[in-house]
């Protein structure tokens, strides 16, 4: 690796320079993988840094980038970046108002879309958006939308910048790298808002410096075990930390990036791409597991029956591995034969090629990566916040321990606060909040970043996250729960989808339960239920409650008597993006409380 490049542009060179043939960038077309080599993406991102340099995009000024994952989408972030601008990711999801809070608040002031839907989601805002100068599109406006916007806003769309980059390299050959040469560690990035389950998003300013060193964080802790013959399946939302870092990663590894078509398409992607690695949130696992469990309790009785004794063999198999013990050669043909039999089913429907996952953003039930794992599907839990760029902490290739989230990567310092609160020290940390100094002064104490997460270290070494230190509940009786133990718990019920624990000053502990359609497929017929029904019918079924009350107490009878949940209200809506869930999928706690705050309070009356 180059000695500490310090800024992404050098990266970027050094990665072309050295690997230029490789596969670099990858998307699918007609059900096939086309792909740039490192080479070509670099004269690609030198075109659009041309580009941008002709349309007026000048040192330090804002890029805001309001679209779906896709390659045209890193294309602008590593062309702004390469032109000492600083990028404003905002979530394709966002409502208007988000949308011209972010642009507003970051002083923004080219402003890039999707398509036609984005625009007219915000176009009857666009007078407020008070520095705007410049709209590109990553798909070609409509010759209608066009009309829209003409003769008030400068438009260009993707393939318009493609052509005039590549005629103003003509006269500006040197632009490219002068523009690396001259770039300062220092400089702006980005400014990434957090998703905000609480209160407004805050900018967290991310220097060159600091985006660089995350990425050369996670280069030291893997030592060599990715490389270039690797390949991932991007999918996740590039405005996430996590989504943005797998889209920068073949920076450092020089593996190849698929682009997935679409999340809708994300299985069927699998199946073609077959990535050796894939990133992402534990709510896409949970899905997953969610999915084979409900598959296999369909099944006949003999199906379940090996798939029970499978599991067993399994869990003797890996319990010894975890103890360092060897298991005997009875154990290894058993686990063998399991594997042959169920495990390796599932192994295949991620495309046969998987080494690795890695998860991140959020805890993932142990249960879930025991099951994985199982089946040769390696979760590597990482542990990272937007501030801290993703990953701060990886569990080892070496040794997973399951419920934890490893070890400090590259040169992060951990440390704890007097409540156990985890602090961090790192060079790959936010500079501030931007425009907030209050929050920036109250988000560091001696120089160490205050994350809000409580944790401990295990014997080991391993870190352990047992709570955010907000959603602490404290009860009347004067006992401290820790929610998200009992939500993990929850996670691997067959028919509880979300659940959102309530309990502060309260005399003991409720729950909001949250349900999906899927999940109670092979019950519809019991209920009475027709095929097209919605979560509000199943919501409101007596037959429904007694089947999530029975989950509830199973997990109830391994909890102490101050954790049990006494009773619990199911949802009437799915949780989503448009309503509960944040864009990286946690759920806003205070959203959904505050619109069930009746159903909470009938709880206790």
């Amino acid at each position: 690796m180059i000695q500490d490049p310090k800024t992404l542009g050098r990266l970027l060179k050094y990665r072309a320079d050295k690997t230029p043939d490789k596969k670099a960038i990858g998307w699918i077309e007609n059900n096939e993988i086309k792909s740039l080599s490192f080479q070509e993406y670099k004269k690609n991102i030198e075109i659009l840094v041309n580009a941008f340099h002709k349309i007026g995009v000048n040192v330090g000024d804002k890029v805001a980038i309001l679209a779906q994952t896709c390659k045209e989408w890193h294309y602008m972030d590593m062309a702004a970046l390469c032109s000492r601008a600083c990028v404003v990711p905002i979530y394709p999801t966002y409502l208007a108002p988000e949308v011209k809070y972010i642009f507003n608040h970051s002083d923004s002031s080219i402003l890039i879309l999707e398509n036609d839907k984005q625009l007219d989601k915000i176009i009857s805002d666009l007078h407020e958006y008070k520095n705007l100068k410049v709209i590109i599109a990553l798909q070609e406006f409509s010759e209608e939308t066009q009309k829209k916007i003409r003769n008030q806003y400068p438009y260009y769309s993707y393939k318009d910048l493609i052509r005039l980059g590549t005629d103003e390299i003509k006269s500006h050959p040197d632009l490219f790298d002068n523009n690396i040469q001259n770039q300062k560690p220092e400089e702006y990035a980005s400014i990434v808002y957090t998703s905000g389950t609480t209160g407004e998003p805050k900018g967290a300013v991310i220097t060159q410096h600091a985006l660089t060193s995350m990425l050369l964080n996670v280069d030291q802790t893997i030592q060599g075990a990715f490389n270039s013959n690797d390949r991932t399946l991007v999918f996740l939302p590039l405005s996430h930390v996590l989504g943005r870092a797998d889209s920068l990663l073949p920076l450092v590894f020089g593996w190849q990036a698929v682009y997935a078509e679409s999340m809708d398409k994300i299985i069927d992607n699998i199946a073609l791409v077959k990535p050796t690695i894939m990133i992402a949130v534990p709510r896409i696992f949970e899905k997953i597991y969610s999915k084979i469990t409900d598959q296999i309790n369909q099944g006949n009785v003999v199906e379940k029956q090996v798939f029970k004794w499978a599991q067993g063999v399994a869990q003797k198999y890996f319990d010894k591995i975890d103890q360092d013990l060897s298991p005997s050669a009875a154990e290894l043909l058993e686990y063998k034969l399991a594997y042959k039999l169920v495990f390796s089913k599932i192994y295949n429907r991620f495309g046969g090629k998987i080494r690795f996952f890695v998860s991140g953003g959020a805890p993932l039930s142990v249960p879930i990566i025991k099951f994985l794992r199982y089946s040769n599907l390696t979760i590597l839990e990482g542990y990272g916040l937007t501030e801290t760029i993703a990953p701060c902490c990886l569990n080892p290739l070496a040794k997973q321990v399951p419920g934890t989230v490893g070890r400090p990567i590259g040169d992060v310092q951990l440390s704890f606060g007097p409540d156990k609160e985890i602090l961090i020290k790192s060079d790959a940390l936010l500079k501030e909040y931007y425009k907030n100094p209050t929050a920036t002064e109250e988000a560091f104490t001696d120089g160490w970043f205050k994350t809000g997460d409580i944790g401990e270290f295990t014997p080991e070494g391993y870190l352990k996250i047992t709570d955010r230190k907000k959603d602490l509940i404290k009860t009347s009786g004067g006992k401290y729960v820790a929610p998200q133990k009992i939500e993990n718990m929850a996670k691997v019920e067959p028919h509880i989808s979300q659940i959102v624990v309530i309990g502060e000053g309260r005399k003991y502990l409720s729950a909001l339960i949250g349900i999906e359609k899927e999940a109670f497929q092979k019950e519809l017929e019991e209920l009475g239920l027709p095929s097209d029904c919605s979560v509000l019918d199943l919501a409101q079924l007596p037959k429904v409650r007694e089947i999530i009350q029975g989950e509830i107490d199973k997990m109830n009878t391994e909890l102490a008597q101050y954790e049990t949940i006494k009773k619990f209200y199911v949802v009437p809506e799915e949780f989503t993006t448009d309503n509960f869930l944040t864009p990286s999928l946690k759920i806003k706690r205070k959203v959904v409380s505050e619109r069930y705050n009746k159903e909470i309070e009938a709880m206790y009356q």
